[in-house]
């Protein structure tokens, strides 16, 4: 089976929103519906910073990838935060994410970004793929929420 690695697009808000929902409980959490909604439509939007790539076989959208695109403080070129990356539970295995983030990485290339990057769970069973994309840093994250 041949994936197609392409924008997103609203005809995939369907497939889209499954994959949303078995991301969030991937990662046991949730989302309010209007933030979920906020997101597709920001990832729509052409003039928003935030865009998306999908993995398509035969006609399914089996994974889905969110950016963000945003300056730097330490590059006069554009950064890439790769923020939302997920396949479809029964799809893993067969190279999607790792296509997923190629193209990403190729599409930057192309375009002159300074860099992408991610951040995941320490024991994110993806990180067996993520250490064969990029060298891991050794920096501590640290967050504080200001609103509930």
């Amino acid at each position: 089976m041949e994936v197609v690695i392409r924008e997103i697009q609203a005809k995939d808000k369907t497939q889209w929103r499954k994959l949303w929902d078995g991301y969030l409980h991937f990662y046991k959490t949730a989302v309010p519906e209007d933030v979920t909604e906020e997101t597709w439509q920001r990832v729509l939007n052409e003039h928003s910073s935030i865009f998306g790539r999908v993995a398509e076989v035969n006609g399914e959208v089996v994974g889905f990838a969110f950016c963000v695109l945003h300056e730097g403080t330490w590059v006069t070129s554009p950064v890439c935060y790769l923020e939302d990356l997920f396949v479809a539970e029964n799809q893993r295995g067969k190279g999607y994410a790792r296509q997923l983030i190629q193209t990403l990485i190729d599409e930057g290339e192309a375009k002159g970004w300074s860099r992408i990057y991610w951040h995941t769970a320490t024991g994110n069973p993806a990180r067996k793929l993520y250490d064969q994309m990029a060298p891991v840093e050794d920096f501590v994250l640290y967050r504080r929420n200001l609103q509930p």
